[in-house]
């Protein structure tokens, strides 16, 4: 799901004009910010300026920044950092999810282990415990 809100906000949608009123910014402001790397319009077939809602937000953020006295040198270096605190995120969900499977994966070894040294006791081997196991699972 969240794959398709990126896609939704990362498609080129908004002519300068409209994303101009959406962000209460010159048309010639928001190509200045594009020449210096602060933002990256997509392109019609006719290499018309599209900018996507993604685009609308990050210029609006600008806005704010800049509003608050924030010089474009400055603003480029949080907009560098907002970017990376999201891919650390992203890699940090990565982490936990692959951090619960090997979780998962240790407790069913332990498990195992478990029924094999009780089988053990009982004087039946493991594949007979682990069989009988499976055929009440399937019961």
């Amino acid at each position: 799901m969240r794959g398709n809100e990126n896609d939704a906000r990362n498609k080129p949608l908004y002519m300068i004009s409209v994303a101009a009123e959406l962000t209460g910014m010159h048309p010639q402001t928001l190509r200045v910010y594009e020449q210096k790397g602060l933002v990256n319009p997509g392109r019609s077939r006719g290499n018309t300026r599209l900018y996507s809602q993604a685009d609308i937000e990050r210029l609006n953020l600008i806005s704010k920044l800049t509003d608050e006295g924030i010089n474009l040198a400055g603003v480029v270096r949080i907009l560098d950092m907002r970017e990376r605190q999201l891919e650390f995120e992203t890699e940090i969900d990565t982490l936990r999810a692959r951090v619960r499977e090997l979780e998962d994966e240790v407790h069913e070894l332990r498990m195992r282990e478990r029924i094999v040294a009780l089988a053990r006791y009982e004087g039946e081997g493991p594949e007979q415990v682990m069989r009988g196991l499976l055929n009440k699972g399937a019961e």
